[in-house]
């Protein structure tokens, strides 16, 4: 009987913070539906057939550097080594590998290749 008794009040306690938490929940929906009613709202047809016309219909690709390169697809799966870490010929044997691996692209692996080549600080 003691034992029944005292988990009312963890019972009541649960129940009191599922109605808040739903209450919260509503209630950021009902912000969120208000705010993009109103911006459609405020957008009329006619200005967004501009803004789609000004608008390039392709972006340039920017081509990134053999460090940027590095950093996106090293980075994945280990920590990053420095450049200096290794000689010229060290790094050429590693990219072999790694651009098997990493499924790099013959250009992308190059400029990384590149880039770890110079920066390595030995001959």
């Amino acid at each position: 009987m003691e034992r029944i008794s005292s988990s009312k009040p963890r019972r009541r306690a649960g129940v009191g913070l599922a109605l808040v938490a739903g209450a919260i929940y509503v209630a950021s929906i009902a912000l969120v539906g208000g705010a993009d009613a109103k911006t459609d709202k405020a957008a009329k047809p006619d200005k967004v057939a501009q803004s789609e016309k000004k608008a390039p219909k392709k972006a340039a690709k920017k081509k990134l550097t053999g460090s940027e390169l590095y950093a996106i697809h090293c980075g994945r799966c280990h920590p990053e080594r420095y450049p200096t870490e290794f000689t010229p010929a060290q790094w050429k044997t590693v990219m072999l590998e790694m651009r098997v691996r990493a499924n790099l692209p013959e250009e992308q692996a190059k400029a990384i290749l590149k880039y770890l080549q110079e920066d390595s600080g030995t001959p």
